[in-house]
């Protein structure tokens, strides 16, 4: 066997392994975050690479990871699959539009539970975070959610690309549309993260993702299995790594300021968004008479929101902010556990199978 040969296989074995364990191995980048959030904390901060004659390059860590993570999401679309959305569009358009109606459902519901407590600003704190969550495109994690439990792939990629390709529009029309639930300056404060996300979204997410797509149109299939087979792993730990950063921010700050009351409201409206948005994604599956398959893709599509984006989104606009992250992180433990039962319950079998990211 020459070493052409080995390396992908190599590669793909590797990135099975960490895919298998990817539970576990999140947790173990939460405990780092908890234990050693030093490393985290520093790649937070603003970096620059000095390029000389007194320029340098800005290195946003959290943002590049993102971008790696999106890239390579997008370098996995199975585009030839996408065909059968044309003859079964149903799944896909009610995703969407669950997609824009959780946040506008959701959000009123916890807004109105946070005034009934004493914080001095109704918990307005933690409605700007899910609001920045569940208004996030839906999380390309969900395809591989999906393939692991037999769901509709072509329907839940497609979700994932719309729901992105759409996001610097709807994002800021339902952030507008629940400004009114703030107080304590924090409407002021997302109405600025308003007008930036557009940006971001379109830099941050939508370019990444679409580079992927690009790159996996042009490219030869030798040449585009052994990118895959550097790239998925790469992004994998560069996932994780993100984690780390983004967790490290918050329980950093939860450490030099202990604040329990705030930790444990923030992973209940957390388990609370999180539990509605895959109840709402059930019950309209159900309602829609849905296969299996199908009921699968749009219950996820419906619970897993892009988490990591709304982490950077936070980290970078509301960086005296930080314990905003903790529901945030909570919603993305919690949205990985949900899935995990939803996928387990579900029988039947997609006709279009995610290939393994290193098969040609």
């Amino acid at each position: 066997m020459n070493t052409l040969t080995a390396a992908p296989g190599l590669a793909e074995r590797a990135t099975s392994w960490l895919r298998r364990r990817l539970g576990r191995a999140v947790v173990l980048a939460y405990a780092a975050a908890l234990l050693l959030p030093g490393l985290g904390l520093w790649l937070r901060g603003a970096h620059a690479l000095p390029l000389g004659w007194g320029r340098t390059l800005p290195l946003p860590t959290a943002q590049l990871l993102l971008s790696l993570v999106l890239f390579s999401a997008g370098l996995q679309v199975p585009l030839s699959a996408l065909g059968t959305l044309l003859r079964r569009p149903v799944a896909l358009l009610a995703g969407l539009l669950l997609h824009l109606s959780i946040p506008l459902l959701a959000i009123p519901a916890v807004a109105f539970l946070l005034r009934q407590t004493p914080d001095t600003d109704g918990g307005s704190g933690l409605v700007t975070a899910m609001i920045l969550i569940v208004t996030m495109p839906v999380a390309a994690g969900a395809t591989v959610w999906t393939g692991k439990g037999d769901g509709d792939q072509p329907t839940m990629v497609g979700l994932v690309l719309a729901s992105t390709l759409l996001s610097p529009l709807t994002t800021p029309l339902v952030i507008s549309t629940l400004l009114p639930l703030l107080s304590g300056g924090y409407g002021s404060r997302l109405a600025r993260i308003e007008d930036a996300h557009g940006g971001f979204a379109l830099l941050g997410v939508v370019l990444p993702c679409a580079a992927g797509i690009l790159c996996r149109l042009v490219l030869p299939a030798p040449l585009l299995r052994r990118v895959l087979c550097v790239v998925v792993p790469t992004a994998l730990a560069g996932s994780l790594l993100l984690t780390y950063v983004n967790a490290s921010g918050a329980l950093g700050s939860f450490l030099a300021r202990p604040r329990p009351l705030l930790l444990a409201a923030a992973l209940t409206v957390a388990t609370l968004v999180c539990v509605l948005s895959f109840a709402l994604g059930h019950g309209a599956a159900r309602l829609l008479r849905l296969d299996a398959p199908a009921a699968s893709s749009l219950t996820l599509a419906c619970g897993m929101n892009n988490s990591s984006a709304s982490a950077v989104l936070i980290t970078t606009t509301l960086p005296d902010k930080p314990h905003l992250l903790l529901p945030v992180l909570a919603y993305g433990l919690l949205q990985k556990t949900a899935a995990n039962r939803v996928v387990r319950r579900t029988p039947g079998r997609s006709a279009d199978p995610l290939p393994p990211p290193c098969a040609s």
